[in-house]
């Protein structure tokens, strides 16, 4: 029996080691939810095991705290999909790069255009990236490797600020397996072959955000594994839509 969603957003942040940030941001994502008029919840999905006091902050500001159950990014996002209980599902940066003040605007273009997926973007038409130089080159690579391999028309395809349908997440979750970040490409590309299976073309659409550099802490990104991930999913996403296209 599928899972019954309620109505309205979930905001799902997924969170290591980012306690300074969140006491900073949750405050301001309430505020900007709000603007959405919808009722929301918003879950934070920390580490595997607590290695900071994210989960008090959680508990001081009414957020769900959820410890996520499978390793790396994309296992944070896969635990992220699976406790998602309302029917929008948005997700962001807990670090401070994501401004909270981009989510009305991408809630409205997801509403306006009747979007699969939004996306707060650095690269479309009035977006600005400030992260460091070696970070916008390699972005820039793989949102156009990425592009072509996928076969989807969006300009930043690397970033998680992004707002879905949950059920639709819901249905493709069982199939993701990428562990890192690469899982923000392979879930545009599983949500797209479901699409197409029922005769329809998969709907991106981008709204403009600045890009800022973290608040607190370090980066979490080990820039080696970083790039073996991309290099590894690029030919299992394209063996993916290979297959797809011969069927």
């Amino acid at each position: 029996m599928s899972e019954v969603l309620k109505n309205g957003i979930s905001m799902v942040l997924l969170s290591y080691k980012e306690e300074e940030n969140l006491r900073v941001f949750l405050p301001q994502i309430r505020e900007k939810l709000q603007e959405c008029g919808e009722p929301y919840e918003i879950v934070v999905i920390d580490s595997m095991e607590p290695l900071d006091d994210s989960k008090k902050v959680c508990e001081e500001n009414g957020v769900r705290y959820v410890n996520q159950e499978k390793a790396g990014f994309g296992g944070a996002f896969r635990t992220g999909i699976r406790y998602a209980e309302y029917r929008k599902f948005f997700i962001m940066d807990s670090d401070g790069s994501h401004n909270p003040v981009y989510i009305p605007d991408i809630y409205r273009i997801f509403m306006a255009e009747r979007a699969d997926v939004a996306i707060g973007s650095r690269y479309t038409e009035g977006g600005v990236n400030n992260d460091s130089i070696t970070s916008q080159i390699m972005s820039h690579i793989l949102n156009t490797v990425y592009g072509f391999v996928l076969g989807i028309r969006a300009k930043d395809m690397s970033t998680d600020f992004r707002l879905y349908h949950t059920c639709r997440l819901k249905e493709v979750e069982p199939e993701l397996i990428c562990k890192n970040y690469d899982v923000l490409q392979e879930v545009l590309l599983k949500l797209k072959l479901k699409k197409q299976a029922r005769g329809k073309k998969l709907k991106v659409v981008e709204t403009p955000i600045t890009f800022d550099k973290r608040l607190f802490g370090n980066s979490k990104r080990r820039l080696i594994a970083f790039i073996i991930s991309y290099m590894k999913s690029v030919f299992y996403l394209g063996w993916i839509r290979l297959k797809a296209v011969s069927r």
